[in-house]
């Protein structure tokens, strides 16, 4: 009869994802938020993992928490081993015949600037499948199953990034509203609105165009920032446009600049793409065409 001794078990592997993210982010908060999860359950995986150890890898304390010298030690090989696992996960997924393109996009980029895009890539390329995430934080590309990532960011200048537009901005509002505006000088009588993710819109445009604004932040305020463009539209007040993600809206006259040029923020419309060694081809075209406008050839063919 044969032997069938049990064998020393490891820890969980959730366990041991929630380690190597709290270790790298240093912050229970940022984990969670990476693997999905509240930071109550990284601290109990964390805790269990300890437990299995025997030795603390955290010191918890009212700031947060830090990393204890075992921790430091362990870090940087439960990295490596979580990154071999993804570029495994990436190669993987890529063997499927059929290419299945999944972009991460700030919500107002997702709304406003990419469905015209991918339309006219459809329709020369109708076999490609795409699926689009609206996230306020872009993912890690060489962790999450995203292909590309497009953001407004300060480029970095890597190999993995395109800049699609830089990002100006200037106000906007209903072609009913301007002549007014005009006729004032200014902005003081009128409603200004804001998006709660670029907050800081209106004071950041002030100070780069040397405009004085009495008060930056009266107005209503909207979650999403394409809710803001469609209230504008409608004559509600003046937004700060992003002038990539309003286009549209300008180039058909539902929206027109008031008080000057746009002026350039130092930050751009990027996207990222994920290690070369881990994307398709496929991959690569359509970033190309996104940053070119329109669609090419079809994966295969000649130009």
């Amino acid at each position: 009869m044969g032997v069938m001794p049990q064998r020393p078990k490891g820890p969980h592997l959730n366990a041991m994802r929630a380690f190597e993210a709290a270790a790298r982010h240093v912050s229970f908060v940022a984990a969670a938020e990476e693997l999905g999860v509240t930071p109550a359950a990284i601290s109990q995986h964390v805790k269990t993992l300890e437990a299995w150890a025997g030795v603390a890898l955290f010191r918890r304390h009212a700031r947060g928490v830090e990393l204890t010298e075992a921790g430091r030690e362990l870090v940087g090989d439960f990295v490596a081993a979580f990154d071999a696992v993804a570029t495994a996960m990436h190669r993987l997924r890529n063997l499927r015949p059929k290419a299945e393109i999944h972009i991460a996009a700030l919500p107002s980029v997702a709304q406003l600037w990419l469905p015209s895009r991918l339309a006219r890539i459809r329709l020369s390329w109708p076999d490609l499948s795409f699926s689009v995430t609206a996230m306020e934080t872009p993912p890690s590309l060489a962790r999450e199953l995203f292909d590309m990532s497009i953001f407004v960011a300060e480029p970095d200048g890597g190999p993995d990034e395109i800049v699609l537009a830089p990002d100006r901005i200037v106000p906007v509002c209903a072609p009913a509203l301007a002549p007014g505006i005009e006729r004032a000088g200014g902005l003081d009588g009128a409603t200004l609105l804001h998006d709660q993710t670029w907050k800081d819109d209106w004071a950041t445009w002030a100070r780069l165009s040397g405009t004085g604004l009495s008060d930056v932040a009266r107005g209503p305020k909207y979650s999403l920032y394409s809710l803001a463009v469609e209230e504008a539209k409608s004559g509600a007040g003046v937004l700060m446009g992003h002038v990539c993600l309003v286009e549209e809206a300008l180039a058909t006259g539902r929206l027109v600049t008031v008080l000057g040029e746009p002026v350039a923020t130092g930050k751009a419309l990027v996207l990222r793409l994920p290690d070369r060694t881990t994307r398709r081809r496929e991959v690569e075209m359509i970033a190309e065409e996104l940053r070119d406008g329109g669609p090419g050839p079809r994966p295969g063919q000649s130009g």
